[in-house]
């Protein structure tokens, strides 16, 4: 009985998986887990429904391998799609084994991994299959914000079951596979147009158009990686802190090279991945979504072995700018980070929110507020730099000591008004520019005293917005002592039922 749980579909459909360049549910547990952890419950359950013709499929399983294993010889709980059974589909039977797993892991406080590869509900079971999603959907929701929540998109995952992805905190896709609520036969017979498959839904398309997915893998042994190498960051759960990891890079580590990062002319792109690379413990950075809304940068690093999360904007994209897609990309990260106890330092050089009829129609309004609100909210230990430019409403938004920034350094470089110089002096000095004998050289003059008058960090710093003006060279050894003395930081917000976000 038990060989034969493990053969799911049969050594035929084993085969044609292979065939088809995917690894079956249980090895891919084995590349995701440690060596010989993995303890499988539930290897013996059936469906409980029958076909049309009364006949009914007696695989051992029912379509999805259950239990729990280590990872970095942690605990996790997982479930992995058999799509050699059935097509992988969803039974009532499949939904009550996911949701045992989910429970015992909210019980016990360990991360949830799901490795997706269905067709989608089982028909068989009409109703039932329908109801074991919604259990599912459920159980993500309460166990949101209490253990992370990762998911692998190995297969199809169509319909109502890419809503479980879409809750999870993390969700990774091997090129090859897709999401999508309708697939290519039902947009070509409510448009009468052939869709191609991956570009509705693949993994190209979700992680640089929708934003769905964080990581697009090239095959299932990186996506696996992908997997472990983001619960490395991560606590087993929110009453958790993330494993301190030892280091070589010392704490004292200054960079002479960030003295000379940004360019003299403020209007000159430069490239923000530079920044952190020289800032990190040994200049690692687990970037998440990059090819979505790539004005702004998320992900992990560790500075000192603590696990932090950062956020930055990234002049080579837009300038910088907030947008919308960058202004939820980065709330999401923000809160997730929250959630999780992760330190977040933001790195700053944000010229403002992005312009245009098309921005104002979409809500940059209301999807701006979202970061707003994020940075509000957390009360986890708070780091900024502004390395140039903090203009405008973006200044505040963009973890100001005026939204509970815990520190708040400036390089000599920043700039922080509410807008550049040349802007500024067309607003306040039109009249006198106009009337000048040389309105072009008054309008230069003017530029000129305004920048060193208000485009600099040291009226915030007079102020106390600024803790300190440090060389750049200095930022990895001043926030890592920034963080030591954050440590053990308490912060509680008004008791509530929760928030309302403006989603």
């Amino acid at each position: 009985m038990g060989e034969a749980s493990r053969l799911g579909g049969g050594l035929e459909r084993i085969e044609r998986q292979h065939a088809a360049g995917k690894l079956t549910a249980r090895e891919r547990l084995d590349l995701l887990l440690d060596p010989d952890s993995f303890v499988e419950l539930d290897a013996f359950v059936t469906s409980r429904s029958e076909g049309p013709a009364g006949d009914r499929a007696e695989y051992l399983g029912d379509g999805v391998v259950t239990g729990h294993g280590q990872v970095d010889g942690r605990l996790v709980f997982v479930f992995s799609q058999d799509f050699t059974v059935l097509g992988g589909s969803l039974s009532e039977a499949c939904a009550g084994k996911i949701c045992k797993i989910m429970d015992l892991a909210m019980n016990v406080g360990a991360p949830i991994i799901g490795l997706n590869d269905s067709g989608g509900a089982r028909i068989q079971d009409g109703v039932a299959a329908l109801g074991g999603y919604a259990d599912i959907f459920r159980r993500n929701v309460q166990a949101s914000g209490v253990v992370p929540q990762l998911s692998l998109i190995l297969g199809p995952c169509a319909g109502g079951a890419v809503y479980s992805p879409a809750i999870t905190d993390f969700t990774v896709m091997v090129q090859g596979s897709y999401m999508f609520v309708t697939g290519p036969g039902v947009v070509k017979a409510v448009t009468h147009e052939d869709v191609d498959a991956e570009r509705l839904g693949g993994a190209i398309t979700h992680t640089t158009r929708s934003g769905v997915a964080h990581l697009a893998a090239r095959d299932e042994a990186e996506a696996l990686d992908f997997a472990r190498r983001i619960l490395g960051y991560l606590p087993q759960n929110n009453l958790g802190d993330a494993a301190r990891v030892r280091t070589e890079d010392s704490a004292e580590r200054a960079d002479a090279e960030l003295d000379s990062l940004i360019p003299d002319d403020a209007t000159k792109p430069y490239d923000m991945h530079e920044v952190i690379r020289r800032v990190t413990d040994d200049g690692a950075f687990l970037e998440l979504q990059p090819g979505w809304a790539a004005n702004i940068l998320v992900g992990f690093a560790r500075l000192n072995g603590r696990s932090v999360g950062i956020v930055a904007q990234q002049p080579a994209v837009l300038a910088g700018a907030l947008d919308i897609n960058s202004s939820i990309k980065a709330a999401r990260f923000v809160r997730t980070c929250d959630a999780f106890n992760l330190p977040i330092v933001s790195f700053v050089d944000v010229p403002g929110f992005l312009p245009g009829v098309g921005q104002e129609d979409g809500g940059i309004i209301r999807h701006g507020a979202k970061l707003l609100y994020a940075y509000c909210e957390a009360t986890v230990p708070k780091l900024t730099v502004i390395t140039r430019k903090a203009y405008g409403g973006a200044y505040d938004v963009m973890s100001s000591k005026h939204v509970g920034g815990d520190m708040n350094f400036a390089w000599p470089t920043a700039e922080i008004a509410v807008m550049g110089a040349d802007g500024a002096v067309g607003v306040i000095y039109r009249d006198r520019i106009d009337a000048a004998m040389d309105p072009a050289g008054e309008r230069s003059n003017l530029i000129t005293d305004y920048e060193s008058r208000f485009n600099n960090p040291y009226l915030a710093a007079s102020r106390g917005y600024i803790d300190g003006v440090i060389q750049p060279s200095e930022t990895r050894p001043r926030l890592i002592a920034a963080l030591e003395m954050l440590a053990n930081k308490r912060a509680v917000n008004p008791r509530k039922k929760h928030g309302n976000i403006p989603l």
